[in-house]
This record gives C-alpha cells, sequence and structure tokens, in this order.
C-alpha cells in the first residue's frame, strides 16, 4: 500500500495542476447563454473526454512521446500556445452575442464543441495536468498497486472538476450579465497568463535540457 503521505501530495499535485477552482470561472464564461442541462451535458463530457487524456496518457504518455521524439518542455509550450489563442477569443469575444435567439446561439455553437478544446484541452488536461500524471505513475517503478492508487487519485480530482462546474451557474446567477461579462474579461486575462506561464516554463525546461 502506497504511503498516504505520498497519495496526498499527487492528490494536491494534480488537484493543483487541473486546477478545478481555477477553471470553473472560464467554464461558466464559456457557456454563458446556456440552460442548465445543457451546461451540465458539456461539463459531463468534458470532464469524460479529459478523464480519458489523462488515464491513457498516464498509461502510455512515456511511451507515445519516446515514440514521436517529443520532450515534455515541447508538450507544455504547445499546451501553452493553445491555451493562449482560446484567451484572446474569451476576452475579445463580443457581448451583444447574448442578443440572439436561441436556435441561432445553437447554430453558432454547432460547428464549435467547447467540451473538446478549450474545456477538455487544454484547460482541464493541460500541459501542467498531463505532465503531472506522467511524473506521478513514472515513479510506481513496476508497482501495481501504486500505480492504481494514482489513478484512484485522479479520477477523485476529476470528481471534484465536475462538481466545480456544475456550481458555477449558482455563482453565475448571483453576478448577472454585466458581471458574468466582467468575469469573462476576467478570465480571459488570467487565463492568457496561465498560458504564457506554460510557453515560459516550456521554453525554460528546454533550455535546461
Amino acid at each position: 500500500m502506497p504511503d498516504p503521505a505520498v497519495l496526498m501530495s499527487a492528490f494536491v499535485t494534480l488537484l493543483v495542476t487541473i486546477g478545478p477552482l481555477e477553471t470553473a470561472p472560464v467554464f461558466g464564461a464559456l457557456t454563458r447563454g446556456l440552460d442548465r442541462k445543457e451546461r451540465l451535458r458539456v461539463a459531463r463530457r468534458a470532464v469524460t473526454i479529459a478523464g480519458a487524456v489523462l488515464l491513457g496518457f498516464a498509461l502510455f504518455g512515456e511511451r507515445l512521446l519516446s515514440v514521436m521524439h517529443v520532450s515534455l518542455p515541447a508538450l507544455r509550450t504547445a499546451g501553452g500556445v493553445l491555451l493562449f489563442l482560446e484567451a484572446i477569443h474569451l476576452m475579445l469575444q463580443s457581448p451583444g452575442l447574448q442578443t440572439i435567439d436561441s436556435r441561432e446561439q445553437n447554430e453558432a455553437r454547432a460547428a464549435r464543441d467547447i467540451s473538446v478544446f478549450p474545456l477538455a484541452f487544454p484547460l482541464i488536461a493541460g500541459p501542467g495536468s498531463l505532465v503531472a500524471v506522467l511524473l506521478l505513475m513514472s515513479r510506481a517503478d513496476g508497482s501495481a498497486a501504486f500505480a492504481a492508487a494514482i489513478l484512484l487519485v485522479l479520477l477523485v480530482c476529476l470528481a471534484i472538476t465536475f462538481l466545480a462546474f456544475a456550481l458555477t451557474e449558482r455563482l453565475h446567477s448571483l453576478l448577472g450579465v454585466t458581471g458574468a461579462d466582467v468575469a469573462g474579461r476576467v478570465s480571459g486575462l488570467l487565463l492568457s497568463a496561465m498560458a504564457m506561464q506554460y510557453i515560459f516554463d516550456g521554453i525554460a525546461q528546454s533550455f535546461a535540457h
């Protein structure tokens, strides 16, 4: 049985890198205008897809990167660029979009499923969480019990993320339209800062190697 202190460290590491509290406001801004049922569907789909990506990366990530000759710094930098592009969209989106009717909103969303990008990747299964789960699994050293414990911790963190997404509606109702718009701009700014940090870290690690 793995040391409880090690498992707690793994839990904190994954919780911080997945960042449910940081990504929940972004989720709220991106799903603004959706009803509760649709918002929960998007949250469930995003967390499920991100979970599949993280689990797959935990089990086969190191082998995949080795075959593709891709370094961890390159992965972090690429994820940061994708995240920064989404942050720009979030900060510059027109508040007037909310004046169109539901049919037009559905048509506008049909061509772009946000549950895959940017929610599942790179917000939930971002470069930080992918690298974290990869490094944590590398510490198993062939121990099936340790690997299973890390995967269980990952599932707990994903459940917390879904709960955080599900509760964003209450916060949105408190903020109102203007408050939600301001929160969206601020979330975009914070998201861009997170993205730049990923890029800086990736470049710094690349030079270090």
